[in-house]
């Protein structure tokens, strides 16, 4: 817990320093010295200040309407259709439009980074779709009272999801639930065919970790479960509801991530410190759009975090279809009517090609008319989902693909 609250001082701390670096070089007294070298501290200041910020607050939607087919701008209102302690699923009501044929459940991953990542993936479908998302909740905000959840935990809220959505429901998951997504709708085939997603689409996601090692894969293969829980699972300090709660931070999550590509991550830090002084950064610039999600990050729980480490990448329970729920065993082979995409980018460092396809092979009961896949050429894994290449090529592959299983 004194290692929780010491990374919480350190941000605050840093959000000060950059705010009090801004207000001393943006004086007036400070103005009268002709030196850009206060030009380019309270650019510094600006910077920091906003980027630390971002780490503490969840971002909004701020989807607040979108064009349709009559030409009209219609609003756009979020709905909690079920609420759980730990997640909610949330449904984008365009207000005045028709409801859309086309139903899609975006399963938002939890891996440290709130769902309002798929902020653009969600833009770009509510033009042609009926559009759900998981809603996750930060694990520093939940009380200790209401108990654990793991990996099987987030399995049976994706199964309690789908199955309020119908049958006629059209499953997108994005990067860490994929293999969690495959393991609910082979649970709904054997127990609630009725209840099954008409199509199942999986972008970049572990469902065979060792089919294609990268830097996460060779981290997780190195270090045991126990050095794991000794150096990546803290206690929840006082500032938040759920303190006392075993997590993995965000924070620590977050140094992971900058440090996997620092040398970009600092190039671009310099590059809009240089921009803020020449006056040419705006509110929402390229820099400033992208770090506002990029630097919110949430706490897991330690048991979600632990369980997914062990079961999915060590003991790869889904890629040798030997997962269980809550002791009964979930045989991938069982999807005999859901159709299956998989979308893969071919420079993804995070779930390299041929970790998400393996789901193809472990679908042995699905016809291969049923079965799709694509490799996205010169996409990294954000862009296969929210990036240039989800956009130009891959939505609209998806969209064909739920029309063609209609």
């Amino acid at each position: 817990m004194a290692t929780y609250d010491l990374m919480e001082a350190m941000r605050g701390a840093n959000q000060w320093l950059g705010a009090t670096a801004h207000a001393l070089a943006s004086s007036p007294m400070v103005s009268m010295i002709p030196s850009p070298a206060f030009r380019l501290m309270a650019a510094w200041g600006e910077v920091t200040e906003r980027s630390f910020a971002r780490m503490a607050t969840k971002p909004d939607w701020n989807i607040p309407s979108i064009t349709c087919e009559d030409g009209r701008d219609h609003l756009v209102r979020i709905d909690r259709l079920v609420e759980k302690p730990f997640g909610d699923l949330i449904h984008f009501h365009v207000i005045g439009r028709t409801e859309k044929a086309r139903k899609v459940l975006l399963i938002a991953p939890m891996s440290g980074h709130y769902a309002t990542l798929l902020r653009s993936t969600v833009a770009s479908l509510l033009p042609d779709a009926e559009v759900y998302v998981t809603d996750w909740r930060n694990a520093r905000d939940i009380p200790v009272s209401e108990g654990r959840f793991d990996i099987e935990d987030y399995t049976l809220y994706l199964v309690d999801f789908i199955r309020r959505l119908g049958p006629e429901i059209n499953v997108v998951a994005v990067c860490q639930p994929a293999p969690l997504a495959l393991a609910a709708t082979a649970h709904l085939a054997r127990s609630e065919p009725a209840a099954q997603p008409r199509t199942l689409t999986l972008i970049g996601g572990p469902i065979d970790p060792d089919a294609a090692p990268t830097e996460i894969t060779d981290f997780g293969a190195r270090v045991s479960m126990g050095q794991l829980e000794e150096l990546a699972i803290q206690r929840v300090g006082f500032k938040y509801p759920g303190v006392g709660r075993l997590v993995y931070p965000g924070l620590l999550q977050l140094a992971s991530f900058m440090a996997m590509n620092g040398e970009t991550h600092a190039k671009a830090f310099t590059n809009q410190v240089f921009a803020v002084s020449r006056g040419e950064a705006g509110e929402h610039d390229k820099h400033n759009r992208f770090y506002d999600e990029y630097l919110a990050v949430m706490d897991m729980t330690a048991e979600f975090y632990l369980s997914t480490v062990e079961r999915i990448f060590k003991g790869r329970e889904i890629a040798d279809n030997r997962f269980t729920l809550r002791g009964e065993p979930v045989d991938i082979g069982a999807i005999t009517d859901v159709a299956i995409k998989t979308v893969e980018g071919s420079r993804d460092d995070i779930s390299a090609p041929g970790q998400c396809v393996a789901a193809l092979d472990l679908c042995t009961g699905l016809a291969p008319e049923k079965k799709a896949r694509h490799l996205e050429e010169g996409a990294g894994h954000y862009g296969i989902f929210a990036g240039r290449s989800w956009r130009e090529n891959i939505r609209p592959l998806v969209l064909g693909f739920i029309d063609e299983h209609a």
